[in-house]
């Protein structure tokens, strides 16, 4: 549930922060009669996202246990990559996220009355689909359904109260921080998912090295116990763990650790972007 939190809070976060600046920006310039359209595009990203989880949760179903498994392994792996590109994009593209999303303000209200809903759709959007996909791996992960839908749900709703209140200017946070951290345990958080993946595409016969176990700590870390249940769900650690699931865990984690700590290193503080409230900033310096 810790681990699930996390992400609805991080992609919630990114999603009510890009609606925030394209709100400042269209009230900033007098264009208030544009909202309806960015909360139809932000309304469509919302359907479009549901409808993805959806079709992740319900559409394996009836398949063979063989294809479950590698339809999830291998899904498991594309959230991994997603979720990587995402906090490697958002290290290095905060500094201009303001201004490039002004620039196709600018370009869509000149445009066809669609423009913005599009804009903000492909924002929303884009954010909304990684959500989807990570929470599904995530949960698959853990073998819960409940609890970590329960806690990406609070994760998003937090972040939708965060973007309401920085909107209003009552809220400053420096973002570039925040983003940093949680982008470390996402990170972590994709490890394990990762393994998982690799541990499905095992069970599906595609890998091998099924029960070639690296160690097997059911008896000090039993899976039903409370401590068991909680590295599960934040970690999504597995006390049985095979060569092939650590080798991969170790790969993954450990190098992309390095190269993100680096990359947020080597941008220098961005300025802060201002809200539509009076004297209210977002800062998002690193």
């Amino acid at each position: 549930m810790t681990a699930n939190f996390l992400i609805g809070l991080r992609e919630g976060l990114e999603a009510s922060l890009i609606v925030v600046l394209l709100m400042a920006y269209l009230i900033k310039t007098g264009r208030q009669s544009l909202l309806p359209r960015l909360w139809a595009g932000v309304g469509l990203a919302i359907a479009i996202s549901l409808a993805f989880g959806a079709l992740l949760t319900f559409g394996p179903r009836g398949l063979t246990f063989e294809a479950q498994e590698a339809i999830g392994g291998g899904l498991s792996i594309v959230a991994v990559g997603l979720v990587t590109w995402m906090v490697f994009w958002m290290a290095r593209t905060a500094r201009s996220l303001g201004s490039d999303l002004r620039s196709h303000v600018d370009k869509a209200a000149d445009g066809a009355a669609w423009g913005l809903v599009l804009v903000a759709a492909l924002a929303v959007g884009r954010e909304g689909l990684e959500t989807a996909l990570f929470i599904w791996a995530a949960a698959q992960a853990t073998g819960e359904t409940t609890f970590p839908l329960l806690g990406a749900l609070l994760g998003l709703l937090t972040a939708a109260g965060l973007g309401y209140l920085l909107h209003r200017g009552v809220l400053k946070v420096n973002l570039g921080r925040f983003f940093t951290w949680t982008g470390v345990g996402l990170i972590v958080i994709a490890g394990g998912v990762l393994a998982y993946g690799i541990h499905d595409l095992q069970e599906a016969g595609i890998l091998p090295g099924l029960h070639s176990l690296a160690f097997d700590l059911s008896a000090a870390v039993p899976p039903s116990s409370w401590y068991g249940t909680l590295l599960k769900g934040t970690l999504n650690f597995s006390p049985a763990t095979t060569w092939l699931e650590a080798g991969a865990w170790l790969l993954y984690v450990i190098p992309v650790l390095f190269l993100y700590v680096r990359a947020n290193r080597s941008h220098p503080p961005a300025a802060a972007v201002k809200t539509s409230a009076p004297n209210a900033t977002v800062a998002l310096q690193q």
